[in-house]
């Protein structure tokens, strides 16, 4: 019979800017490792419907492109019906296009990461205080 063990931790994060890119792999391997979980599933969900979670890598020109296309495909300056209420439908779309969570495989108390993968959080409206990350961490 498994063992199954659930551990969840809150991260919270604050930006400067009005879409950037933040490493989170740290502190999600330091919630895997804190769990004590050698075998399972890691999910990170972001709470904020303007903000993406991501994995891809962790390179300064690859980080700059894809909050170019963000920008390029959700542009601020469109016409959004959206916009009359927040003013900020261009982060709305941009977060449900490209999801607030990511779900990575923990082997060895480790996150099954390729080589160049990282976690990233996409702030798409910000500057913001206290954006709260979701880590949970499920297995053996």
């Amino acid at each position: 019979m498994s063992n199954l063990k659930v551990f969840t931790k809150n991260l919270v994060l604050d930006t400067g800017k009005r879409r950037e890119a933040i490493n989170i792999t740290g502190e999600i391997q330091g919630a895997v490792t804190e769990s004590g979980i050698r075998s399972g599933i890691c999910l990170a969900f972001t709470t904020h419907s303007t903000s993406a979670i991501i994995v891809n890598e962790d390179e300064e020109g690859l980080k700059s492109d894809i909050l170019k296309k963000t920008a390029e495909d959700f542009p601020e300056s469109r016409a959004w019906a959206h916009n009359r209420i927040d003013d900020n439908a261009d982060a709305h779309l941009a977060g449900a296009y490209l999801g607030p969570s990511v779900t990575i495989p923990v082997m060895g108390g480790r996150l099954a990461l390729g080589t160049w993968q990282s976690v990233f959080f996409l702030e798409l409206d910000g500057p913001r205080t206290g954006r709260r990350v979701i880590v949970q961490v499920m297995g053996e």
